[in-house]
């Protein structure tokens, strides 16, 4: 018979912004539904133009997912309130947000030529990326919860699946831009192709990313870091459908290619908070 002390801690602030993340990452889902139903009616047949509002609408709520999942573990973290539960809740949440969403989109918006080539081949691409989403996410969640696990490790063990579903889903939202008269895309279809199976073995792989998860409502800035920061937010908004490709390209290649070769010194400078000065007491 089960007790209180059995139950979970449930915490309100990082849990609802979990949900956020959640609601987010459904959302897209339909949108992209939607998007297949206007686009293959029987008055248009296929009609890309018709599904571009939808599938861009899409993109902006896996977007819109990255947000909510960002600030449900600063919350977490600023509170003490990290739990199992939470955890766990955002896992589920991740696997349709940044697993599933992402995924339908290629196969319906971008892979589907592909089909032309191997019967299938879209929707094959885009399981395997599905797959290996959740099976970073169980690993993740299972080292979290090892006895072994040391506290001061915070890097990821393969690129997280919300930075891949954000990659993914900006270089998808760029190309459809630059291509929106091209239901067939061209050569670009095999780019992204290529990019997802990529991701999806990056996402399982060793390769060591930073968390920044000591980059908090805490962590100190400079006045420069600060104009800076507005500054590279304005230029994001204004050219939103060059910028989110570019940023997330930073953090794949950092892990992937820079910090292994980066001393520890400099790699500690980059990624820790600046520890307050003792003296300003």
């Amino acid at each position: 018979m089960s007790t209180s002390r059995d139950e979970p801690k449930i915490y309100l602030l990082p849990n609802l912004m979990t949900a956020g993340n959640l609601a987010c990452g459904f959302f897209a889902v339909l949108s992209i539904f939607q998007g297949i139903l206007v686009a293959t009616s029987k008055e248009s047949g296929y009609d890309f133009s018709l599904a571009q509002p939808f599938y861009e609408r899409a993109i902006m709520l896996i977007f819109g997912s990255c947000i909510f999942d960002l600030l449900d573990g600063r919350l977490a973290r600023l509170g003490g309130q990290e739990s199992p539960f939470g955890r766990e809740f955002d896992s589920l949440a991740d696997v349709i947000s940044f697993g599933m969403a992402p995924s339908l989109l290629m196969a319906k918006a971008v892979l589907f030529p592909l089909d032309r080539i191997i019967d299938g081949l879209g929707w094959v691409l885009a399981c395997i990326y599905v797959l290996c989403g959740a099976v970073r996410l169980a690993r993740f969640n299972c080292i979290a919860a090892s006895t072994h696990h040391n506290p001061s490790d915070t890097d990821f063990r393969g690129i997280p699946i919300p930075m891949a579903a954000g990659f993914i889903s900006s270089l998808t939202f760029l190309i459809i831009y630059l291509n929106e008269t091209d239901r067939d895309l061209g050569t670009w279809k095999f780019v992204l192709a290529g990019t997802m199976l990529g991701l999806s073995i990056l996402m399982i792989s060793n390769v060591r990313y930073p968390s920044f998860k000591k980059l908090d409502w805490r962590t100190r800035g400079t006045p420069m870091v600060i104009v800076g920061a507005a500054i590279l937010l304005v230029i994001t908004v204004r050219y939103r459908y060059v910028m989110p490709v570019i940023l997330f390209s930073l953090y794949l290649i950092y892990g992937l290619a820079i910090r292994p070769f980066l001393p520890r010194r400099v790699v500690s400078e980059i990624e820790d908070e600046q520890e307050p000065d003792d003296d300003l007491d």
